[in-house]
């Protein structure tokens, strides 16, 4: 029920006699209306705003938009054949008056490594020049060159970094990396994802 106050006040008659009549005065609140329910993104759910969060499934949506952005680049391959390594790309012509060679995906880390990458070229060059970084590093440090594993492990390690802290984002860029050791004379290939995983092996294609 609707809650009332009521307050008196006087009047005058016609024969000049004072009474009091009631004045009543609703003081229920007026009707407010429903809260909206608020639905988040239906791609992420909410979930997708920080590489550090997991959905309920388990999945991380910056990582999968990240694969997705590496789905929709040119196509990069490597096939690993019995004396080396090739790696192959597409270079998609965005202007007709672009150089030739300003274009460049395949890119050398040093005298036994070479990187192919796909993707987006600006997220790519900057895992190329951690490449060469690590590979000038641990040829100062030991008075080697790298080994492959060791140079695929450490370009993994610096991807996977990008996706466990809500102030970074992932690459939206795969490299193959294609070596050679030069103390075991053998020669691998591994691709780097935008997740930090790697893996080696005989053949594997990113991109489109």
């Amino acid at each position: 029920r609707p809650l009332a106050s009521s307050c008196r006040r006087p009047t005058t008659n016609s024969n000049g006699d004072q009474r009091r009549t009631a004045l009543t005065i609703p003081t229920t609140p007026p009707a407010t209306s429903k809260k909206e329910k608020r639905t988040m993104a239906s791609s992420g759910s909410g979930y997708d705003l920080s590489s550090s969060t997991f959905s309920p499934d388990g999945r991380i949506f910056q990582v999968e938009y990240a694969t997705k952005a590496v789905e929709n680049g040119g196509t990069a391959l490597g096939l690993r054949c019995r004396d080396g390594v090739v790696l192959a790309v597409e270079k998609p012509v965005l202007n007709k008056m672009l150089l030739p060679n300003s274009n460049r995906r395949i890119h050398t880390v040093d005298e036994g490594h070479g990187v192919a990458v796909t993707g987006f070229v600006s997220d790519a060059r900057q895992i190329v020049n951690r490449a060469r970084d690590e590979a000038i590093g641990y040829d100062e440090t030991y008075g080697t060159k790298i080994p492959p594993t060791v140079l695929a492990d450490r370009m993994a390690a610096y991807v996977h970094y990008f996706t466990l802290h809500g102030a970074l984002r992932p690459f939206g860029a795969a490299a193959l990396l294609a070596s050679y050791d030069a103390e075991t004379k053998d020669h691998a290939l591994h691709m780097i994802e935008p997740s930090g995983v790697t893996h080696r092996y005989y053949a594997c294609a990113a991109g489109k």
